[in-house]
């Protein structure tokens, strides 16, 4: 792709959609070469996530690294410096907000990725060896950021559209006390939520009055007194039209990626202990699937991880800094104190059954699951009918 030397409105809009056009279609070529990645990885753990085939392992991995790598010489190697030019011009050009500093952080870790794959690119080591398994290894974090990230950079890049100018005066403060109204009688159903560049929250919400709906657009956190109505739509999609574009959503832990997961750590299936107690004879065993499902440390158990997930819940319900979410990170944060004292009764529990040293007694005889097939000729009862059993069951 030419770049005009002096180009005009037209032909920079013809430009900038080239080059998010192509950055979309390395980050889908990388999504695919991540899920036949983890197919493959699947097939060398076992049962409770462990690998048992590193080699095989090692080889899908790698197989991954060469073709993600392969994808952004071809795709994207030639466009990057044009793509990150583009989405510093567009950043200067925005309204001062939040996350402005944030996606300037983001456009620098971009270039930088950029810089280390090139010098791979130009540099490469002899192919099929141990150095360019090692060389391809260390670029997939820098590929991967390409993947996740350039999504910032793209969207800076393509136009967006010119949002219709917001209701104002007696008009919005009419359709604000009228939202507001329906909000208290639970009349006002919220339908989705985005940012939009100057750091907006805007909400598209059905009013609802008389059997009759609007699709109305809402300025500000929808559970603060501070919002207001910005507009009101014949239909969703003229909303979507009208409002200001949305940017990309953040991140919970601005360090995590999906495509550097670290390695699964091995667990025993809940489902797996419990069948473990229906098989036990004896206290001690059925002591040990209650320990395991509260062990804690690197092997935790499913009460442990349930801790866990609550927690992180807790927190991303908190890092939507709106009221509801709040008081939802309030709501996680005692389930997580009840669960870890129920934790610590069900551990004692265990300690306490496995202390029994007891034994299921023997007239508890298993039941034969092979039954005899029936005589030749002979024709079988006719088992009872539904309504029978039910009524016998009552």
């Amino acid at each position: 792709m030419t770049i005009p030397s002096n180009p005009t409105a037209s032909s920079q809009s013809i430009v900038a959609a080239d080059l998010a056009h192509r950055a979309r279609d390395f980050r889908h070529r990388m999504a695919g070469l991540d899920r036949e990645a983890q197919t493959a990885l699947d097939t060398t753990r076992d049962r409770y996530g462990r690998t048992v085939h590193a080699d095989l392992a090692d080889a899908a991995v790698a197989r991954r690294n060469h073709a993600a790598l392969q994808a952004y010489a071809t795709h994207l190697a030639p466009y990057t410096h044009a793509l990150l030019d583009a989405a510093h011009r567009a950043l200067a050009e925005l309204p001062p907000a939040r996350h402005t500093t944030g996606w300037r952080t983001v456009l620098t870790g971009l270039a930088t990725s950029a810089a280390e794959i090139r010098r791979a690119l130009d540099r490469p080591a002899a192919p099929g060896t141990p150095a360019e398994r090692a060389q391809h290894a260390a670029l997939w974090p820098h590929l991967a950021a390409w993947e996740e990230h350039g999504l910032i950079a793209d969207s800076l890049i393509v136009h967006h559209r010119s949002p219709k100018a917001p209701l104002a005066g007696a008009e919005q403060q009419q359709w604000t006390e009228a939202a507001r109204a329906a909000q208290r009688g639970d009349d006002l159903d919220l339908i989705e939520s985005w940012y939009a560049a100057d750091g907006r929250l805007i909400t598209i919400a059905h009013l609802i009055e008389d059997d009759d709906s609007t699709v109305i657009a809402l300025e500000g956190d929808p559970d603060t007194p501070g919002w207001r109505v910005v507009g009101h739509y014949a239909h969703e999609y003229e909303a979507g039209q009208a409002l200001p574009a949305p940017v990309p959503l953040g991140v919970l832990r601005a360090d995590a990626s999906r495509f550097t997961r670290p390695e699964p750590v091995p667990e025993v299936p809940l489902q797996e202990l419990v069948q473990d107690v229906v098989e036990a004879q004896s206290a001690g065993d059925a002591s040990n699937a209650l320990l395991s499902a509260t062990q804690r440390g690197y092997a935790a158990g499913p009460m442990i991880r349930l801790q866990e997930l609550l927690e992180t819940a807790g927190q991303f319900a908190s890092a939507l800094e709106t009221t509801q979410g709040q008081q939802i990170a309030a709501r996680l944060a005692t389930l997580g104190r009840q669960l870890r004292f129920l934790t610590t009764e069900v551990q004692e529990a265990a300690e306490d059954l496995g202390a029994t040293v007891a034994v299921l007694p023997p007239h508890r005889t298993p039941r034969p699951r092979a039954r005899p097939r029936p005589a030749v000729g002979t024709t079988p009862p006719t088992p009872p009918s539904r309504a029978s059993t039910t009524a016998h069951l009552r």
